[in-house]
């Protein structure tokens, strides 16, 4: 739909890139500026890591009918690559048996990461019940079923004994949503074992950037909202398909239509694709040069991510559409977590880090945009009033928001968006400190937690989260995501660092406690 009379409040739109001020550490989005990705030779990075796993170094050992699969090279920051594998057992997969290990540009090993739990030994690899069964058992879980995918043959590695199961997948609407389920059936007995989903809720924001330029495609009298330069990223509605029009100028700034919605969502997910590039080294959402395509028109009080693309609903009041920076970033955030290491887990502490990520690329994001219509401010969602009471989540206090602070035993029976608080939580104090002054709100630390935590700046504390994300595995846990952001963090900028130090700082802050293997900060 187009709307040349309003010119003068159409959101404008062509293939170039809108030039703002962002913060001092970082070049404008339309400016030159040096890449950050690996700079070394990925077959090398993958022939190290390669010897690495065949001589079981460190976390790579493994069992006499054990075997490790590479699965991707992963270009990051500071010349680093990592080097993702699927662990089998008698040709079979292990779920919750991977591992990650880190290469940097020179071909040297610099840290392994593996899954780690009981042996597998002695695990029967022949089912008793059909695959048929187990995917009958596994539609059980949605109260409409709309597809079904063949199950595999796997080991599940995630509980407290391997056992044997049938992983079916599952896709329909559950409560009333979307939903694709990963359902793990006892190939011995029938029962559901354990189980996961793809699809991950969300929530809305403001609509308003004013006049911004986004990446499209086409020419003459036939346009595109499908961004060409970045492949994967377009905007459309429900069925999938990019909108299209005669010219290159797109929407009417008002909340309600949906071709602006659009525009918000392309503007938002490809300023994510710009950070990740410019201020992390990772290359698209998902890590090797592609994205995942945004529908909007959700007819939802709501926004997710499916999977294999994100939907936007609106708000309740039905004035906006749910596709601001912060919440377009959010479930592009979840499309990030999927497509790193380890991919998405199960159990609500696992998805509650799922949730946080979202959230913490969506402050990322928010910031490295720098747009006055929407400053950055570790608040989620709060211009959409989704339902009358402002922002849903709060980083730098969740508790103002019913969301604990910090971490306790009762995190992994917690509700997903709530165990986000504390990884919420935790970034901010990394970023900016308790107390950080200049106009930015002071953060809790938790009882038993250091004095006071220092900030390193948002765009040190993204590098820092980015490199535990990368070496995250399927069984990630809180105590698992602090390990990995200090070797992180070290990795980055030397065990002798004030940013080493502030990270320990901040998990401290929050009541994540230290392995006892966790390396010291010099």
């Amino acid at each position: 739909m187009k709307f040349r009379a309003l010119l003068a409040a159409v959101v404008g739109i062509t293939t170039a890139t809108t030039t703002l001020a962002l913060p001092a550490d970082a070049a404008p989005p339309g400016a030159a500026r040096p890449q950050q990705v690996a700079a070394g030779d990925p077959a090398q990075a993958a022939a190290a890591a390669d010897k690495a796993v065949s001589s079981q170094v460190d976390e790579l050992t493994r069992g006499p009918d054990e075997s490790y699969n590479r699965v991707a090279v992963t270009p990051g920051a500071s010349e680093m690559y990592y080097v993702s594998y699927e662990r089998t057992y008698k040709g079979l997969p292990m779920v919750g048996g991977d591992a990650v290990v880190v290469v940097d540009g020179a071909g040297k090993v610099r840290d392994t990461v593996a899954a780690t739990g009981p042996s597998p030994r002695g695990v029967a690899t022949t089912a008793t019940i059909s695959a048929e069964q187990a995917t009958e058992t596994a539609r059980t879980r949605l109260s409409r079923v709309d597809d079904t995918a063949a199950p595999r043959l796997v080991v599940l590695a995630w509980g407290e004994q391997p056992v044997l199961t049938w992983e079916a997948v599952v896709s329909g609407i559950v409560d009333g949503r979307p939903s694709i389920q990963h359902v793990f059936v006892d190939a011995g007995t029938g029962k559901i074992a354990d189980s996961y989903d793809l699809v991950r809720a969300g929530t809305g924001n403001s609509y308003y950037y004013g006049q911004v330029t986004i990446g499209t495609s086409g020419s003459g009298s036939s346009y595109s909202m499908t961004d060409t330069s970045r492949p994967g990223i377009q905007c459309g509605g429900q069925n999938g398909s990019a909108y299209t029009g005669t010219d290159d100028t797109w929407g009417n700034s008002s909340g309600t239509n949906l071709e602006t919605a659009c525009v918000d969502a392309l503007y938002s997910v490809q300023r994510e694709w710009d950070m990740l590039r410019d201020w992390l080294g990772r290359n698209g959402i998902n890590g090797n040069g592609r994205g995942f395509p945004a529908r909007v028109g959700l007819n939802a009080v709501n926004a997710y991510w499916t999977g294999s693309y994100t939907n936007f609903g609106h708000n309740q009041a039905n004035t906006q559409q749910a596709t601001p920076i912060d919440v377009v970033a959010h479930e592009f955030g979840h499309a990030i977590f999927q497509t790193t290491p380890g991919g998405a887990g199960s159990g609500n502490e696992n998805g509650g880090l799922n949730e946080a990520t979202g959230d913490i690329f969506g402050a990322i994001t928010e910031a490295y945009a720098a747009n006055s219509n929407d400053p950055a401010d570790y608040l989620v969602g709060e211009e959409v009033n989704l339902v009358g009471q402002g922002p849903i989540r709060n980083m730098y206090n969740p508790s103002a928001l019913g969301d604990p602070n910090c971490w306790s035993s009762s995190i992994p029976s917690t509700e997903v968006h709530a165990a986000a608080g504390p990884l919420n939580h935790w970034f901010y104090l990394l970023a900016e400190g308790n107390n950080p002054g200049g106009g930015k709100p002071s953060s809790p630390i938790c009882s038993g937690g250091p004095s006071s935590v220092t900030g390193v700046g948002i765009q040190t504390a993204a590098k820092i989260f980015m490199g535990a994300l990368n070496r995250k595995t399927s069984s990630w846990r809180y105590t698992n995501v602090r390990a990995a952001s200090v070797a992180a963090a070290i990795e980055l900028y030397g065990a002798n660092s004030a940013q080493c130090r502030s990270t320990k700082a901040a998990w401290s802050g929050i009541n994540v406690v230290a392995a006892s293997n966790e390396p010291a900060c010099a």
